[in-house]
């Protein structure tokens, strides 16, 4: 073993992510020997990849060492002449949630707030193997036994993660430290068998490797197979989401999919939007009242924070304490995105809304209701409050306050589901126009 292969191999990792000089990047730096020699090994590398480099330790508070650790990575990246960040973070675990997973958490949301291009972790592929048998032994997906990717592109307001060491071995990474003459810190929860995670590192995975000598790089194998699995899957979501038209989904072409890949479809539309797909179970039971549900019914199931909807041929998620969207002005656009959706404007004859009555007016805008409106739909029948219109036309409470209504020169002259007020409907034979909504997309140019 030379003393240049690790970095090497590092440097490698590197490249293929994509890192370009001038790249930011933040080593997530716990003084743990993976840490460190990640840390020493991208310090050797900045020239030559022409990167800038920071670190970032968490100090969870959790050990009466935590303060020493902390000042250990404080002092390696003052004489590497690096810049350092602290985060001093609380862990609290909610019923369900164990010690571990939420002080991974708080971790990542500390980290997440670093200024970079880049958060590169030092796990590696022991850890990787032992991710892998965590999230089977829970019953993940393809998605979960997937376990940590060797490195996730930079979003917008998101920084990437890199792991360059994901290839390398628990046993050659501490080899290499110690011939570097490299000192760390030992974390003493490492070897608390009553956390899972080492219960898996020292009891599980040894037997494993007793019967299969090579458990560990197969595993993670395993994990980059389950990774391409996912990769396809993410294709066909995409490929489905198409042609349902988009975002909102149409009912009639939804569930038309087979149960697998309507789930797979809402799964991806979560994660698309950063949200916690929900488990199994309860997907199953949202989509099977969906199936179940009279075509056009209106239809609200929780699946967490969010929720499966459906109104008319429409099916979308969003959260379940929705915004209400802003006021836009509307100059003639034959479409204006409302709500997930669009509004359409089309031209029509002797239908719609006065197209010589629009020309008019100073001011033409989609906007929300407003408290206790009410609209003349017929001029035979007087002005009624909308909420008695929304529940006649069997639109649900939760989608009341996000209707799009066009007002003109102040006045609701259309509500979206409800219809067009009498004093701006076009005459028999005058040029009008109608507006849609849910329109399942923006106009043809």
């Amino acid at each position: 073993m030379t003393s240049h292969d690790v970095p090497v191999e590092i440097a490698a990792a590197l490249r293929r992510a994509g890192v370009q000089p001038g790249s930011r990047l933040c080593c997530a730096l716990s003084g743990g020997v993976d840490s460190v020699v990640l840390f020493e090994a991208l310090c050797r590398l900045r020239a030559e990849l022409g990167f800038t480099l920071g670190a970032a330790h968490v100090d969870h508070g959790l050990s009466a060492n935590a303060a020493s650790w902390a000042e250990a990575c404080r002092a390696r990246c003052e004489a590497a002449g690096v810049p350092f960040a602290l985060f001093r973070v609380g862990v609290t675990h909610t019923r369900g949630e164990g010690l571990e997973a939420a002080a991974r958490a708080a971790r990542l949301d500390a980290l997440r707030r670093v200024d970079c291009d880049w958060l590169v972790f030092g796990h590696h592929q022991d850890d990787q193997a032992e991710t892998v048998l965590f999230r089977l032994l829970r019953g993940a997906g393809v998605r979960g036994a997937a376990a940590m990717r060797a490195f996730s592109p930079p979003r917008a307001g998101h920084p990437g993660s890199l792991r360059p060491m994901l290839g390398l071995r628990r046993a050659r990474i501490e080899c290499w430290a110690r011939a570097e003459g490299l000192d760390w810190v030992e974390d003493e929860s490492n070897t608390a068998l009553h956390f899972t995670r080492n219960a898996l590192r020292h009891r599980l995975l040894p037997c494993a490797q007793a019967i299969f000598p090579a458990a560990v790089p197969a595993l993670a194998r395993a994990a980059a197979h389950f990774a391409e699995g996912d990769a396809l899957l993410g294709e066909l979501a995409a490929l489905d989401a198409q042609s349902c038209g988009g975002a909102p989904l149409s009912r009639r072409v939804f569930l038309g999919l087979s149960t697998a890949r309507q789930a797979n479809l809402v799964r991806w539309l979560l994660r698309r939007a950063d949200a916690q797909p929900p488990g199994a179970q309860r997907l199953s039971e949202a989509l099977r009242q969906l199936g179940a549900s009279p075509a056009g019914r209106a239809l609200d199931v929780s699946l967490g924070a969010w929720a499966l909807r459906a109104y008319r041929d429409a099916v979308w998620v969003e959260p379940v304490s929705a915004p209400v969207p802003e006021a836009r002005a509307w100059h003639g656009e034959p479409a204006l995105p409302w709500a997930g959706d669009w509004v359409r404007f089309e031209s029509v004859c002797g239908e719609g809304l006065s197209a010589a009555r629009l020309a008019a007016a100073l001011r033409c805008e989609l906007a929300p209701r407003e408290p206790g409106m009410h609209l003349r739909v017929s001029p035979l029948r007087p002005r009624r409050e909308l909420r008695k219109l929304c529940q006649e036309a069997g639109i649900p409470a939760w989608l009341r306050a996000r209707l799009p209504v066009l007002w003109v020169d102040g006045e609701p002259a259309w509500v979206g589901g409800i219809g067009i007020a009498s004093a701006f409907a076009a005459a028999p034979g005058e040029p009008g126009v109608l507006p849609r909504w849910p329109a399942g997309g923006p106009a043809e140019a």
